[in-house]
């Protein structure tokens, strides 16, 4: 469909080239298929990829399938969205958030 366009799923294999090299910030969202949260925070990223298509990056990392990369960046619980700018983790929320406070960090990753 047409979101899978904007958000990758990405792992262990592309995740430096997709996120840590990349020249714009990226959004990434820790997930799990059994996280009740995570897809409450699903549609949210969703909109907000439409939304910043151009200036932002978005990432799913199914922690499952990439225990490393969590545990690289201490994703404890999720969903935790962490944004990266210039290869290093630059903002993150822990849990289900409004669509306005994840909003805050994009333009906050984007005035810097």
């Amino acid at each position: 469909g047409e979101m899978s366009e904007i958000i990758r799923n990405v792992g262990e294999h592309d995740f430096k080239e997709r996120v840590l090299d990349s020249k714009h910030p990226v959004l990434v969202d820790f997930w799990a298929v059994w996280c009740g949260p995570c897809r409450m925070v699903a549609p949210i990223v969703d909109e907000l990829a439409g939304e910043y298509k151009d200036k932002i990056g978005f990432a799913k990392v199914n922690v499952d399938d990439a225990p490393k990369i969590a545990s690289s960046y201490n994703v404890m619980s999720i969903p935790t969205l962490i944004v990266f700018k210039g290869g290093k983790p630059f903002e993150q929320v822990v849990g289900y958030r409004p669509k306005k406070d994840i909003q805050k960090l994009l333009d906050k990753a984007l005035a810097q």
